[in-house]
């Protein structure tokens, strides 16, 4: 039993004829007189009665009707929904340090949604808390800075390689210098990222080697608020080179010792990887940052 045979005898039901089943289906007749006689052959029932130029439906032919229409109604219902379920396709979670965003994002997502057509949400977090929240399902993916102790528990794709630089507004002491080193930031007021970030443990863990607590001003992530606190020039802040800061306000010093990071996505080992996350793996292993 076929569908489109249910479809065609609840037509012929409703219009008590086949000639105009056939012409509101857009179908010949002997379509719907055939569909009709594999249905009683199937079923071993005369569902209607064949008068010359007339036709009428058999009681087991109107009680198969009902049940015909139930199916019928039901499988619409159904089509509908699970097609309203495609069009609302649940979105690939990715993971975004506030200040990595401003290098890679937005132009990585749009480039992706308009190639694929695949929704992204993107959820700003430090790459410390990102980490955890791949290991915990709760991202699919993240970009984070790649400096962490067990980078190794995940996949992993490198985008790039970035250099820390110490900025400065224009008017502060260090401006005309052509580097900075920890000792001359012994007594100097720094602003830092927040603490989820890895950013955060990387420049700690200098100062710590260096044997100085940094007289830190604030935590923020927000490059906006860091660049505020920089132009009254009684602080710097630690950044990477590729950031677009404004050179008229700003300049950004070179560290000595240099200190580098990588940046990247990482996902998940040993889970199911669902495709559209596949596929926006995929398109990142193509994708230049800096072009």
């Amino acid at each position: 039993m076929k569908l489109v045979q249910l479809e065609y005898f609840c037509a012929v039901c409703r219009y008590h004829s086949i000639t105009r089943a056939a012409e509101e289906l857009y179908v010949t007749q002997p379509t719907i007189s055939v569909a009709i006689r594999e249905l009683e052959k199937e079923l071993k029932l005369r569902l209607f009665h064949h008068e010359k130029n007339r036709i009428s439906i058999t009681q087991e032919g109107e009680a198969f009707y009902r049940r015909a229409e139930a199916v019928l109604k039901e499988t619409r219902a159904m089509v509908t929904e699970f097609s309203s379920m495609g069009e609302r396709e649940t979105p690939i979670r990715i993971g975004i340090p506030p200040l990595i965003s401003t290098v890679f994002f937005p132009s990585l997502s749009d480039r992706f949604q308009e190639k694929t057509g695949l929704p992204v949400q993107l959820l700003e977090y430090g790459s410390v808390k990102a980490c955890r929240m791949v290991q915990e399902e709760s991202l699919d993916l993240a970009l984070v800075n790649m400096d962490f102790y067990n980078i190794d528990q995940f996949n992993t794709h490198v985008l790039m390689e970035d250099s820390y630089v110490y900025c400065v507004g224009r008017n502060h002491r260090y401006a005309e210098e052509e580097e900075v080193t920890f000792d001359m930031l012994r007594d100097e007021k720094v602003i830092l990222f927040n603490t989820d970030s890895v950013q955060n443990e990387t420049v700690r863990s200098r100062y710590d080697s260096m044997g100085i607590m940094p007289d830190v001003l604030a935590y923020t992530s927000q490059l906006y608020t860091i660049l505020n606190f920089l132009r009254g020039g009684d602080c710097g802040a630690f950044l990477y080179s590729s950031l677009a800061v404004n050179p008229r306000d700003f300049v950004q010093l070179p560290i000595h010792p240099e200190i580098t990071s990588k940046f990247g996505i990482i996902w998940k080992k040993g889970v199911f990887i669902p495709e559209r996350t596949m596929k926006f793996i995929q398109f990142v292993k193509s994708y230049h940052p800096l072009e």
